[in-house]
């Protein structure tokens, strides 16, 4: 049986390998995937500070999908926190191309032996 530690580290482990969201392309690459990955009550605020429902990131990501550009996405700072049973929050520093810097945040659940993102958020770094 594994100690809260060991659940903390394997934990850590698998979500910092899906960070950034909707930027690991190993865990999917189509709306469907997409959908897979959220759930159904998804929202996120982005670094305007405007909430954004889960159909509008959806529908972001699908343009996304039709002019795909190569990105640099460097995490650090990285921590993980568990919330309840199966709710785990993860924060990280995000360097992007061009020399973006954000702070992000998504609330992930582990629901049918997979992890599903219930909440997202970016602010800039000035």
């Amino acid at each position: 049986m594994e100690t809260e530690a060991q659940i903390h580290d394997r934990v850590a482990h698998e979500l910092h390998a899906r960070e950034p969201l909707f930027h690991r392309p190993e865990f999917g690459t189509t709306r469907a995937d997409f959908e897979r990955m959220i759930t159904a009550d998804f929202w996120e605020v982005g670094a305007s500070g405007k909430k954004y429902s889960r159909e509008f990131v959806l529908e972001a990501l699908a343009l996304r999908l039709r002019s795909p550009v190569a990105e640099r996405n460097v995490v650090t700072d990285f921590a993980c926190r568990r919330l309840s049973r199966d709710t785990w929050l993860v924060t990280y520093q995000l360097e992007q191309d061009a020399g973006r810097l954000s702070r992000r945040s998504t609330i992930w659940r582990h629901v049918d032996a997979s992890w599903q993102a219930i909440y997202h958020q970016g602010s800039l770094i000035s």
